[in-house]
């Protein structure tokens, strides 16, 4: 796998001085997310850098080996049986270079957001849990965490207290809620302290998840 990832941006239009690293889901791009940027309105906008990271292109057994955009593998359904491991430390590392990338520009931890979507916000909180300084926290959508039982010897004590937002659709049929809920309740039980929504939709963004994810970046960026 390469060990460079191509990637989208917004650059900051003001003073840089925090950073979202945003993972897409299983075949889409980084450009997936860029058009949210303007609509969640942020107080901080104008010093936030985006990035928005492409997925390697990789085989992907569910779906006939044919080559796409993957944080790793999925290889049979439901997603949640035999998780692709390996590939999801191989994709944790890829995530940990960017987040150093953005400390190279003079960015603190603590000043670092780690978001994604299905497969990728799975990579966002295995690998923001396991990061060895503080982040400014982590938001996890329509997704779920196979590796808590890795966790417990894993992870960090930076990240303990670190602001955790999950949301999940009811109605998902590519991630059962229950499973969802499995890996929320798994996390509370190691200490996490997470803000949990769930709504009236299936694998996909609603409106009223755009506005609360709003307002949990806002309470972690304040204002230029």
């Amino acid at each position: 796998m390469n060990s460079e990832l191509s990637i989208i941006e917004i650059l900051p239009q003001s003073v840089h001085k925090y950073s979202v690293i945003w993972l897409h889901g299983l075949g889409a791009d980084g450009h997936d997310f860029e058009g949210m940027v303007p609509e969640l309105r942020l107080n901080a906008a104008a010093n936030i850098h985006f990035v928005f990271p492409n997925a390697p292109v990789q085989p992907v057994t569910i779906n006939g080996g044919m080559k796409m955009r993957a944080w790793f593998d999925i290889l049979n359904s439901p997603l949640e049986r035999s998780p692709d491991i390996t590939g999801i430390y191989q994709s944790a590392g890829l995530l940990e270079r960017l987040i150093q990338q953005e400390q190279d520009k003079g960015i603190r931890p603590e000043h670092i957001l780690l978001a994604g979507f299905s497969q990728g916000g799975l990579i966002a909180l295995h690998t923001g849990l396991r990061y060895p300084q503080k982040l400014a926290g982590i938001i996890a959508l329509s997704t779920y965490l196979p590796t808590t039982e890795q966790l417990k010897t894993e992870r960090s004590g930076a990240n303990n207290a670190t602001p955790i937002f999950m949301a999940h659709g009811i109605l998902d049929s590519v991630i059962a809620i229950e499973t969802a809920k499995a890996s929320h309740n798994a996390l509370e039980a190691l200490g996490y302290s997470i803000e949990w929504h769930d709504y009236l939709m299936e694998h996909s963004v609603c409106i009223e998840e755009i506005d609360h994810i709003a307002a949990f970046i806002n309470t972690l960026f304040s204002e230029a």
